[in-house]
């Protein structure tokens, strides 16, 4: 089945322990709490900290019916940096996608090295170095949640603040919530596209 303008599907690239399919799962879970239907799901091989691994969300206004990986997203979210060296994460990325990348390089620094058309839109953030100021661990789920969040416009960030409150309420200490809170503000208010 063809992909509609009412879908709108990101794949995520990052290394086992990053955080990966909890925020793909996690930005499913609130956009299906502001109405609309989704799906949010990893693929993985070898199950081991620090191995390449991908996730998958879909966000629609109507109902899914696709139970496969995405092949050609919308928007491609970079955990690692390091990625870039090693997997093709632009591989079939839509004509007008979005590329998010962890790293303290310029979104023209990347457009450069990756050789994207203008067409492709590049945002960067220093997700790493927030989550470490905010959370106090370099986990960049959270914060590249944010930036996804502001690139996309998928659901409203304050949901994503209402939903860590109850998601990580339940697990966490008040100052880790807190915490992620903040990441997903300052990510969502310091990703730079380009």
């Amino acid at each position: 089945m063809a992909r509609t303008k009412e879908m709108l599907e990101i794949r995520w690239h990052a290394r086992g322990g990053q955080g990966a399919k909890t925020a793909a799962t996690l930005v499913a879970e609130v956009a299906m709490g502001e109405g609309k239907y989704t799906q949010g799901f990893p693929d993985y091989g070898p199950e081991r900290m620090g191995a390449p691994m991908r996730g998958y969300t879909r966000v629609s206004s109507k109902p899914i019916r696709i139970h496969s990986a995405i092949v050609s997203p919308d928007a491609v979210v970079v955990l690692d940096e390091t990625l870039l060296a090693t997997v093709d994460v632009c591989e079939h990325l839509a004509a007008d996608g979005q590329l998010l990348v962890n790293t303290k390089k310029s979104p023209a620094e990347l457009r450069a090295r990756l050789k994207l058309p203008a067409a492709q839109r590049v945002y960067t953030l220093d997700a790493e170095g927030i989550s470490i100021a905010e959370i106090g661990r370099a986990i960049p789920n959270t914060p590249m949640i944010g930036a996804l969040v502001k690139a996309t416009g998928l659901a409203s960030v304050e949901s994503f603040y209402e939903d860590a409150k109850k998601k990580f309420g339940k697990k966490f200490s008040p100052q880790v919530v807190e915490g992620n809170i903040r990441a997903i503000q300052r990510a969502y208010n310091e990703v730079t596209e380009g």
